[in-house]
């Protein structure tokens, strides 16, 4: 067995993603984003965290990643998902249900095109999905143009369905969101030892995740990102830093 470190990343510059023909990784055909909502990059030194530290280690990863302007989550989240920022997709709030300013362009589910939209147009048989915490996620991908569309009460349940969902059927890209260590610093506070305890359970369910994709078989072919949208400083946001880590094994 011997390790591969991929670079793949979805862009937050203000263009449009390239096809996803240009953008292939020879032997890659899974492609799991799980978002870790609040988690600040300069507070990860501190918190307990052995399988992200174990992807940065083998993997490739940056704890400089700028969110965009406003540092808030739906503005955050639609960069990543659209690949270009608020003055584009017209997502300016961290609450955004439609765009708050036109989008500069849309696709055929009336929105600004998304990694959703490009995957069902040019890889029409692709199995995609989004398991989700907060509420919020739902108005920023075009539900029509995924296979699974689960929103979840909790951390927990949200890990669980996302594992059944690998296991079951092996998508070609998942999306899965998390709100507990958001939840955390804005109840608690970011640095508190609440704040913490949810990275470190959010790290515990990342080590499930990766088990499910390895009791699917499909590690050897699979890239897993993680990326925050945010940070915070006592119980609010800050423009700050999201974490990047990524990972793939092949034989």
């Amino acid at each position: 067995m011997k390790k591969m470190i991929v670079s793949l990343a979805i862009s937050m510059s203000c263009t449009l993603m390239p096809s996803l023909s240009d953008a292939q990784i020879k032997g890659v055909r899974h492609v799991i984003l799980i978002g870790v909502d609040g988690m600040g990059a300069n507070y990860l030194s501190n918190a307990e965290i052995p399988t992200m530290t174990m992807m940065m280690h083998n993997g490739t990863y940056t704890l400089h990643a700028r969110s965009v302007s406003p540092s808030s989550s739906a503005d955050n989240w639609a960069a990543m998902i659209m690949g270009a920022g608020p003055e584009l997709t017209g997502y300016t709030e961290w609450d955004s249900k439609t765009p708050e300013i036109p989008s500069r362009i849309t696709d055929e589910y009336n929105m600004f095109p998304s990694i959703f939209t490009l995957l069902r147009e040019q890889k029409p048989a692709s199995e995609t999905g989004v398991v989700y915490e907060w509420a919020g996620i739902g108005y920023l991908f075009p539900k029509k143009a995924v296979n699974k569309d689960a929103h979840l009460e909790g951390d927990s349940a949200t890990a669980e369905a996302a594992i059944q969902y690998i296991k079951d059927s092996k998508p070609t890209f998942l999306f899965i969101h998390f709100a507990s260590v958001d939840g955390a610093g804005h109840s608690i506070g970011w640095g508190t030892s609440a704040y913490y305890t949810a990275i470190h359970q959010a790290d515990m369910r990342i080590q499930a995740i990766m088990q499910a994709v390895k009791d699917a078989g499909i590690m050897d072919q699979t890239v897993i990102l993680i990326t925050a949208d945010h940070g915070g400083i006592k119980t609010g946001h800050q423009v700050s830093y999201a974490i990047k880590t990524q990972i793939n094994t092949i034989v």
